[in-house]
């Protein structure tokens, strides 16, 4: 199939060929798969007595009235009737042609939305036509009118007659149908091509409230190849890394006992049933490639941990990242307690990092004398060099780009050999996003919380309860415990959102001046915070104000009361995350979700299912059907998961189809290429890092 240039229809200079690229549209085959996000009914014209607020509508009258009005702001207002009522269209901007066009008596017949007005339902500047005296008037539309995602520089109706253009030049030749026959039989699906003109061009009669909810056949057929092809190209990440091979990890019982031995405590069954999955995947000479997804608290740390203590054993290193210097600083020093015992060095390498001890650290990692390297994001820079890198463990993935993840792979790659990969979060991901964005991993749970921890109570009231909020935790503190206080703040700005925290810790300060009372903020110099984290870790603190920088991985056990302010601004999983550093230990504990009325609808979906659960899985669900996989996953950056067409949550049911077409896809390589290259064309390249 060879792709036609933008350049042969009709009007595309130049110009117009660089407006149509920022789009992505570079071919007559890229422009038919640029889908309608709309449409519009131009197709019959309805009686203006019939007419609701919100509809957009094609109608015809006569014009009755047609002045210029000066009110606050000079608008021109033309009344239409027909006999069964009327309606105001009513224009702000407007010349001296078009008042002398409309005017009273002449038939005008116009499209637009119909909105509420001071003297009834109005249309604001609606586009409109001036119907001649004595001429026929022109017919409806044949079909629905698509309305496409646009760019600057480029009108709808310039467009749709680009897509006229394209529908008319390609044929089955051109766009050839990747799926097969059989299939689209016993599913009862279009041809590709015939799918793509329906949806360019639907017809009058169509089912119009299947169509807009994505539900016809035409758009199924498109997102099942959409999906398809999504699911192939991270497959083929996937054997792409494994072609190089990977180090065979022998098991290490006696340093697996040892460092279990010093343990307080036993590992849960899931615990043990992930490691044995991960220990396994270390013993095959190709990459391992496994997310381990727990809840917070479940114990994950722990099973990393173990994987590294077997890679190390036999001679490698192991790269730990984490997405903040809070996260990373922490996990340096859980490993450092549980691998001194061990005789394991542990390197240490974050921003904050600087001059002669970045130095000596750098040279460690180079040199192998560093068998574990725990940091942020500085561990994929250019001069972080190290010896025998067979084991990268990534926390929270989902705030890592993907390249972000395959260019510390690179680090470890030697040869044919890349390093095994463990990917963790504590965000539960749900079932129908961990099919798809994550189809080039294998997936372990940890579905168990070690014993001892308490369910966390969530309570939700408003700010006007600000007093006995602090009394609470007075009350709290008063018993020997610890408490959170989080400040959150829709602005970007994170000086507004530091100076807020600083205002409440000062207030809090005041108000509970027998509470020793510690700030942590985004703007802190990294010591400073870490700081303030030990003070509270080691209790000399009773009360940590905090933006949402504690967000993942504080551990303090005596910590039993959360209060998280404005909670409906944040997202579910943030919520879950920031309720999930309190109910570490045996005692209560308490999350308050003190939110400022009055609420939106989603705000008030949010915190009902933070009050009714604190299962992760189901939270994750919600948080994707509230706000969809982008967000989710937080790759609205990577490029990822941007469809054309499919909609994770509502296609859902048809995942299980794609995994078994990808199997029948995969002695075809070459329809497989054709499927990625239609669908994701370049955004495939990190599928070359």
């Amino acid at each position: 199939m060879t792709a036609v240039p933008i350049t042969a229809l009709k009007g595309v200079g130049t110009a117009l060929s660089l407006k149509l690229e920022r789009l992505g549209i570079n071919s007559l085959q890229d422009l038919l798969f640029h889908l309608p996000m709309r449409y519009q009914d131009r197709t019959r014209l309805y009686p203006l007595g019939a007419l609701q607020p919100g509809a957009e509508v094609l109608v015809e009258g006569e014009l009755r009235l047609a002045d210029v009005v000066n009110g606050r702001r000079r608008s021109l207002l033309c009344r239409l009737q027909d006999g069964s009522g009327q309606l105001t269209l009513r224009f702000f901007h407007f010349n001296a042609a078009q008042k002398n066009a409309l005017k009273t008596g002449v038939r005008v017949r116009a499209f637009g939305e119909v909105r509420p007005g001071s003297a009834g339902l109005e249309m604001i500047h609606p586009e409109y036509q001036v119907l001649t005296a004595g001429q026929p008037a022109p017919t409806p539309e044949q079909a629905l009118t698509p309305v496409y995602p646009m760019t600057e520089g480029l009108t709808q109706v310039r467009l749709r007659s680009l897509v006229r253009q394209a529908l008319v030049r390609l044929g089955p030749d051109d766009l050839p149908d990747l799926l097969p026959e059989s299939l689209r039989r016993t599913q009862a699906l279009p041809e590709l091509l015939q799918a793509l003109r329906f949806l360019h061009q639907p017809p009058p009669d169509v089912d119009q409230q299947a169509l807009l909810a994505g539900r016809h056949p035409a758009q199924r057929r498109l997102a099942l190849e959409e999906l398809l092809a999504h699911h192939l190209s991270l497959t083929r990440v996937r054997q792409q890394i494994q072609q190089q091979g990977g180090w065979m990890i022998p098991l290490a019982p006696q340093h697996a006992a040892a460092f279990l031995q010093q343990l307080p405590f036993a590992l849960t069954a899931a615990q043990q049933r992930v490691i044995a999955e991960i220990s396994e995947d270390l013993q095959k000479p190709v990459p391992m490639l496994r997310l381990v997804q727990g809840d917070v608290g479940s114990g994950k740390t722990l099973v990393a941990a173990l994987a590294a203590v077997q890679v190390i054993a036999a001679g490698f290193q192991v790269a730990v990242m984490a997405p903040t210097e809070i996260l990373a600083e922490q996990h340096y020093h859980n490993f450092s307690q549980w691998c001194a015992p061990l005789g394991i060095d542990v390197a240490w390498l974050a921003g904050k990092v600087k001059g002669r001890q970045r130095r000596q650290q750098l040279e460690q990692i180079a040199s192998g004398s560093a068998a574990l390297v725990v940091g942020t994001h500085a561990l994929f820079q250019e001069e972080v060099s190290f010896a025998r890198l067979a084991l990268v463990v990534i926390d929270e993935q989902h705030r890592f780009g993907v390249h972000q993840r395959l260019s510390l792979r690179e680090k470890g790659a030697e040869g044919d050999r890349a390093p095994h990969q463990l990917i963790m979060t504590a965000t539960p991901i749900p079932r129908t996003l961990t099919m798809s964005a994550y189809a080039d991993l294998d997936c372990s749970i940890i579905d168990e919380l070690p014993p001892g921890r308490t369910p966390v109570t969530t309570l939700v009231i408003p700010d006007s309860r600000r007093d006995e909020v602090v009394q609470r935790v007075r009350q709290a503190c008063s018993q020997g415990r610890q408490a959170y206080w989080v400040c959150t703040l829709i602005e970007e700005s994170e000086a507004l959102q530091c100076q807020a925290a600083e205002v409440t810790a000062a207030y809090l300060a005041e108000q509970l001046s027998d509470l020793r009372v510690g700030l942590v903020h985004g703007r802190m110099k990294a010591a400073e915070k870490a700081a303030v984290m030990a003070e509270f870790k080691s209790a000399h603190l009773d009360l940590l104000v905090a933006t949402t920088v504690i967000e993942v991985g504080v551990d303090v056990p005596n910590a039993s009361l959360m209060i998280i302010e404005n909670p409906e601004r944040l997202g579910l999983a943030q919520l879950h995350q920031l309720r999930g550093r309190v109910g570490r230990g045996s005692v209560e504990s308490f999350c308050v979700l003190m939110y400022h009325p009055p609420l939106s609808r989603q705000g008030r979906e949010r915190l009902h299912v933070m009050r009714e659960t604190t299962d992760g899985f189901r939270i994750a669900e919600k948080d994707l059907q509230l706000r969809g996989p982008g967000e989710v996953l937080g790759t609205r950056q990577t490029g990822m998961l941007q469809f054309r067409i499919a909609d994770l949550e509502r296609d859902a049911d048809l995942l299980a189809q794609v995994q078994g077409l990808a199997q029948a896809f995969q002695s075809r390589p070459d329809l497989a290429a054709a499927l990625i290259e239609r669908w994701m064309g370049s955004s495939t390249s990190y599928a070359q890092v």
